[in-house]
């Protein structure tokens, strides 16, 4: 096998997924976390606030195209916020380039997201929220580097950078 071999079988996973989540997410569209939040709207009253893309994403678990978010190249220190409610999520400082083209944290700011079971898409996978308000944020694999081993690969529209004063 050839060196170039792992890249290019990243790349071709990459470009096969990249193809099939706009459509796979259109078609699995489902409502934000259920259950009660300290920040509760209408549906249409989150749509008017969000816009469509980023609606779709916080709102029906959507997922944006892989390297789309120029998130993925923020390097100031400062914290990512929930573009809904502007909650601090996750601190520049856990924040990787995990090469999937998305915005990959190894943790969270303490209790601010929580986690459930995702079986969309004929897979089981661990779908994160926003603890204030029940937006999708995106999923946690455990495929991340050292402290946790954890990846928070996160949508970069369900986010907001707030670079540090």
């Amino acid at each position: 096998m050839t060196a170039n071999a792992p890249n290019r079988r990243r790349f071709l996973t990459l470009l096969g997924v990249g193809a099939v989540m706009p459509w796979a997410s259109a078609c699995s569209a489902k409502p934000a976390a259920k259950g009660t939040f300290p920040i509760m709207k209408s549906e249409a009253e989150w749509r008017q606030q969000l816009g469509a893309e980023r609606f779709h994403i916080l709102r029906e678990e959507g997922t944006e195209r892989p390297f789309t978010s120029p998130l993925n190249k923020e390097k100031r220190k400062g914290v990512f916020a929930c573009a809904a409610d502007g909650t601090p999520l996750f601190a520049s400082s856990t924040k990787f380039d995990s090469g999937t083209g998305w915005p990959s944290f190894w943790k969270p700011l303490p209790r601010v997201v929580g986690t459930t079971t995702d079986r969309s898409l004929g897979m089981t996978r661990t779908e994160v929220h926003c603890n204030k308000c029940g937006g999708h944020l995106g999923h946690v694999f455990n495929d991340g580097p050292a402290p946790t081993g954890l990846r928070y690969c996160i949508n970069g529209l369900a986010l907001k950078f707030v670079p540090q004063a």
